[in-house]
């Protein structure tokens, strides 16, 4: 799916990017990257596609989700903010 079919899905759910990351517990910054790419992951497209058919059908499908509970996954790399051990 492209990412332009994405964004469609997402409106058609009533969802704007941000919301669709927060509410699936993923990256803005990760879903934004498949701009680039143009296309999309096949499970994303198939969650958005999803949540676009649940809302015309008027299933609070927002609700369902949070139920989930679901955990954002921090990344655990070495970035610039990190502390290094002095060498000696």
């Amino acid at each position: 799916m492209t990412f332009i079919e994405f964004k469609k899905l997402l409106l058609d759910a009533e969802l704007t990017i941000p919301k669709f990351t927060a509410l699936i517990k993923v990256s803005e910054k990760n879903i934004q990257s498949y701009k680039k790419k143009e296309q999309v992951p096949n499970a994303i497209a198939a969650v958005a596609a999803c949540f676009a058919k649940m809302n015309q059908e008027g299933i609070d499908y927002k609700t369902l989700i949070n139920d989930l509970d679901l955990i954002k996954k921090e990344k655990k790399g070495a970035g610039f903010s990190s502390k290094k051990k002095d060498k000696k």
